[in-house]
């Protein structure tokens, strides 16, 4: 299971080290696409090819599916870890999650997240989040 919070820098390159702890669930050979609020998702090869199922089964003559699977399938690239841990966001992800240098991986169970740093602090600040509010809405979802 992906859980846990790193912050790392990218490099020159825009490579990024992958948390020890996280490489062995994520494997060396990953997917990161775009995410929503503002960051990337990382997957797993097997929790991609779930993923990918799901969205087979959205109907292709609706348009807000068409746009979903379009806004995760457009952006998404293989990734691979190299000897030193490292693998390399292309530019394109890096612009759409405004990352330049700081950056925060999350795991969240069946996925990574990758943050802009100052992004992350942002979203999970006390005044953007509550914990009693997210307990409340969780009702609304069976838990």
């Amino acid at each position: 299971m992906l859980i846990g919070e790193y912050e790392h820098s990218l490099d020159a390159k825009g490579r990024l080290i992958m948390p020890a702890k996280l490489r062995e669930d994520i494997g060396e050979k990953f997917i990161v696409t775009k995410g929503l609020d503002g960051c990337l998702f990382g997957f797993s090869q097997a929790e991609w090819n779930n993923f990918q199922e799901k969205l087979k089964t959205l109907p292709l003559t609706n348009k807000n599916a068409r746009d979903f699977v379009r806004f995760f399938l457009s952006g998404a690239i293989e990734c691979e870890i190299d000897k030193q841990g490292r693998f390399l966001i292309a530019s394109n992800l890096r612009e759409y999650a405004e990352m330049e240098k700081e950056v925060a991986i999350i795991g969240v169970g069946t996925r990574i997240e990758i943050w802009n740093k100052e992004k992350w602090k942002q979203y999970n600040s006390e005044e953007n989040i509550s914990a009693d509010e997210i307990a409340e809405n969780m009702t609304m979802l069976g838990i």
